[in-house]
């Protein structure tokens, strides 16, 4: 496995990550409005978006005071590539 695979799926195997992963699908957010409902801190979900954004699944974009998160499609293509080998014809 490649290096970027690698940081990308060991990032998506936290369980907070994935959910914050799975709302920045749904749409760019900041980290109040990740935050909420979680059972962790900002500052802990600051940490979970430091992590993602390392291993290059999310970019985030100033917006005034606040920073605004959002998915990276270029970060999924080491995923994608990756689980494209196993598709079977049919």
């Amino acid at each position: 496995m490649r290096a970027d695979l690698t940081g990308a799926l060991a990032a998506l195997a936290d369980p907070t990550r994935r959910t914050l992963f799975e709302r920045l699908a749904r749409s760019p957010r900041a980290v109040g409005a990740l935050a909420h409902g979680l059972p962790v801190t900002r500052p802990a979900v600051s940490h979970h978006l430091k992590v993602l954004k390392a291993a290059g699944l999310v970019a985030d974009q100033a917006d005034g005071a606040r920073r605004v998160y959002a998915i990276d499609p270029t970060g999924l293509r080491a995923i994608r590539a990756w689980l494209n080998q196993f598709e079977q014809p049919e």
